[in-house]
């Protein structure tokens, strides 16, 4: 089966299980997502067991049934196997896979031990895959499933649908395929989940366009395998598109990844994400919960926890009226260096909450670190404000790699125009300013309007970033001194020069051309003059009534 005969397939289960919901009254259910969500993963832990198993024991591959055949081995050498296996392996009993449960369904109250298997699996794995939260509780893998269903009686018809579904398609290919093919099945995984429900935090689902220049200009090609043990941190992961890019650049066998959000369906995302690619030894580091009033990611001695690379898409305008006399206060003064947004009297919906977690990348960047976060692109030419300081900083300090300004509507899910910001400590040279707002085509994506990079154009963007390019109308690149001259402006278009074209004449051809713009002046007044005449006649026939 071919690659994407295989994606097919893939994305098919993914319908039909969506299908089940529907039927049973849960299609666009708020609960949908989490049953989607949990069965994909335990399908995806499953085989992930199967295929493991296979690698390290050949003679399972060959068998006709390799369940059986792991079943009848003697305790000691199954045991053995199984400790051959990594710890990225979940850790599952016979009675747990899913061809057991098949074989099960039509057991009374199968719901249960549906259910109940879940649980079990969530317990002997909560070490490695629980996701924590900033208290230090733990959100385990699963909930009962059956338990979203509201009429019990319908549960075990559920249940029976659903590992119908499950057992008949298995994923031990997907661990041979490679990061595009992850991106490309998870983002059609939760396409119907990952979209702004007007909540406090915007759930986008960042552009994988946006996600590969970021990735890309962090890590250029020529440092691809150079790079070692790095922390990668994102404050406002989401799902965590932008982390599973920068992990793909680095090589995710040598980089950690460590998150925090507020959403709990991000956190689930996420940690389905990191199943996905090879990164289960990350998900204790991941946590759910508020990064701007409680940062859970701190030093023994309570400072902020530094990293190597930073990305982030956080959300730009949200209410947090109800925690911001806090965040001013002694406590988190020092983090908020440039302040914190005040409360307006109207459109408290409006406070630009980004400048608070763009302050926070700043202070939670190593020295020598690097980070890219996405901004509105309003903010890289503020004239005072919060806005500024933080800009000035970056300047001042020294410590911009450059900025991207992206087309409109590269978020399909919000018209704001957007930029990337570079940040890099250890960058004391020149700064890279790019105008990509002609870039990309304008395509409908529902109700809204959408602009779409093609490969090329992402390259360009990359290749003359890192280039360090001037390009005419695209790119410049200006030195600190420049940008405090320009009032910390980091617009690429403030820094074109403006170009006049001058061409060679003989004294004749000019005395012409002059010639001529005189009789084209002398021609207009005497228009002028014969309108004038003409309204004066008009005038003095009327009368008037007094």
């Amino acid at each position: 089966m071919n690659a994407s005969n295989f994606q097919q397939q893939t994305r098919n289960l993914i319908d039909e299980l969506k299908a089940v919901c529907a039927s049973y009254g849960l299609g666009n259910d708020g609960n949908e997502y989490k049953i989607i969500v949990q069965l994909f993963l335990y399908k995806l832990l499953c085989d992930k067991f199967a295929y493991e198993l296979k690698q390290a024991e050949p003679k399972l591959a060959a068998a006709e049934s390799w369940e059986a055949q792991w079943q009848a081995m003697p305790a000691a050498e199954r045991q053995m196997l199984e400790l051959m296996l990594g710890a990225d392996v979940p850790n599952l009993q016979p009675e747990q896979l899913i061809s057991s449960l098949f074989d099960s369904q039509n057991k009374d109250n199968f719901a249960k031990l549906f259910d109940n298997t879940l649980m079990a699996i969530a317990t002997s794995n909560n070490e490695i895959f629980a996701v924590k939260t900033r208290t230090g509780g733990k959100v385990p893998l699963f909930n009962r499933v059956s338990e979203f269903i509201t009429d019990e009686s319908d549960r075990d018809a559920f249940c029976k649908a659903v590992i119908n579904k499950l057992v008949a398609f298995s994923f031990e290919r997907l661990f041979e395929q490679k990061y595009d093919f992850y991106a490309t099945l998870f983002e059609y995984l939760i396409k119907d989940y990952n979209k702004d429900n007007g909540g406090k935090y915007a759930e986008y689902y960042t552009p994988h366009a946006v996600a590969t220049v970021m990735a890309e200009i962090l890590v250029p090609e020529k440092q691809r395998g150079s790079v070692k043990n790095a922390s990668c941190y994102d404050p406002s992961a989401g799902s965590g598109t932008l982390l599973m890019s920068l992990a793909h650049a680095i090589g995710e066998q040598n980089c950690s990844i460590w998150s925090q959000d507020i959403s709990q369906k991000s956190s689930s995302l996420l940690r389905l994400n990191l199943v996905l690619n090879k990164l289960v030894h990350s998900i204790p580091h991941i946590v759910q919960g508020n990064t701007i009033l409680h940062p859970a990611h701190k030093e023994k001695a309570g400072g902020l926890k530094q990293f190597d690379y930073i990305v982030s898409n956080p959300p730009f305008k949200m209410d947090f009226s109800d925690f911001r006399d806090d965040l001013d206060s002694d406590n988190h003064r020092g983090r908020f260096f440039a302040g914190v947004p005040t409360v307006p009297p109207k459109k408290k919906a409006g406070m630009a909450i980004y400048l608070l977690f763009l302050q926070h990348i700043i202070q939670s960047l190593k020295p020598g670190g690097k980070a890219a976060v996405v901004v509105p692109t309003g903010f890289i030419t503020a004239q005072s404000g919060i806005d500024k300081k933080i800009r000035q900083k970056l300047v001042d300090e020294k410590m911009l790699a450059g900025v991207v300004s992206m087309p409109s509507n590269i978020f399909a899910t919000t018209g704001t125009n957007v930029s990337i910001v570079f940040i890099d400590k250890a960058n004391k040279g020149d700064v890279v300013l790019i105008d990509a707002s002609k870039l990309g085509t304008k395509v409908k994506d529902g109700k809204n309007q959408k602009t779409l990079l093609s490969g090329d154009e992402e390259q360009q963007i990359i290749s003359t970033f890192n280039a360090k390019e001037t390009v005419d109308d695209f790119s410049v690149v200006v030195n600190y001194d420049d940008i405090a001259e320009k009032n910390y402006s980091l617009s690429a278009g403030q820094y074109f020069e403006v170009k006049i074209e001058y061409v060679d004449i003989s004294l004749e051809e000019f005395r012409t051309r002059m010639q001529s713009h005189q009789d084209e002046l002398k021609k207009m007044f005497e228009d002028s003059s014969t309108l004038e005449e003409k309204i004066s006649k008009s005038l003095e026939g009327l009368s008037f009534a007094g």
